[in-house]
């Protein structure tokens, strides 16, 4: 007993570089090799999987990218894990950007998933219309008319020259649109101004502070769930088997917590055995 003791206070004395060591360590090493931990999707995540799986195939999908890098963290899993899974089921996706830096975010997100991963044509399998501003506008001129909002795609070809845009004319030509978003604008404009306005149905991954934001509108029935934050990312990844980088960072916090509650534990116990020794004399 006493030389378990005398070990705690050891580890109650330790020089704090060192716990800072440790714990860069247990947050690198399962961001470079992840561990897996179990995850279990929550049920706002599952909706959003199931309307994405129910879709007939050949659908038409509009994905809006609306986050900037400081939140690419949460939102690119996200983006990444929903493409996987639009092109792996065959849909048609259209990727329009809200926010000027999420032009940036959807050409890597799509460069990595359509173009390396799956081989997808573009103009025939998907189509990058890119930025344009005006927030709010933006959504309300893809509700009535996309191809006099849209003239050209983000690299300048003309819509009327992309195979994948015979047929698109407004928002309801759409089956189903999921939003990226880290703000405004974003999931609620869509769903104020185009989702609730014409029954087409749409799901959103968003950051954890933004989530109670969100939420009343899942639980009213204008979205089919919601990705929240990472950890929603993660259990994204986990629905359709392919870890990224939130199932790793999900990883790398599990493990971190693990061992700032331990060495809570430690030191607290280190005080009161030092504390009952020193009362002995």
């Amino acid at each position: 007993m006493r030389t378990i003791e005398n070990f705690i206070l050891k580890i109650g004395q330790v020089d704090r570089r060192w716990i800072f060591i440790i714990l860069a360590l247990v947050v690198i090493i399962p961001i470079i090799n992840p561990i897996g931990m179990p995850i279990r999707p929550t049920e706002t995540t599952q909706v959003v999987y199931d309307a994405i799986e129910d879709l007939p195939p050949n659908s038409n999908v509009l994905v809006s990218v609306e986050y900037s890098p400081s939140t690419k963290p949460e939102n690119h899993p996200m983006t990444i894990s929903i493409l996987r899974h639009l092109f792996r089921n065959d849909h048609k996706v259209f990727v329009t950007c809200l926010w000027p830096d999420g032009q940036f975010m959807a050409q890597d997100a799509l460069k990595q998933v359509a173009k390396e991963e799956f081989g997808k044509v573009y103009g025939v399998d998907y189509v990058f219309l890119g930025f344009r501003p005006g927030n709010e506008a933006v959504v309300k001129g893809i509700v009535s008319n996309i191809r006099k909002l849209y003239t050209v795609d983000v690299y300048q070809t003309k819509i009327d020259e992309i195979p994948l845009m015979d047929g698109i004319t407004n928002f309801s030509d759409f089956a189903f649109l999921f939003s990226s978003s880290a703000g405004f604008p974003g999931t609620i404009e869509w769903v104020q101004y185009a989702a609730d306005p014409t029954g087409v149905p749409m799901s959103s991954g968003v950051t954890s502070i933004q989530v109670n934001e969100v939420m009343p509108y899942v639980q009213a029935g204008q979205m089919k769930g919601v990705l929240a934050g990472m950890p929603g990312a993660a259990e994204y990844e986990a629905l359709i088997g392919q870890k990224g980088s939130a199932t790793s960072g999900m990883d790398a916090q599990s493990v971190a917590h693990l061992v700032i509650v331990l060495f809570i534990f430690l030191g607290n116990a280190a005080y009161f055995i030092e504390r009952k020794r020193s009362r002995k004399y």
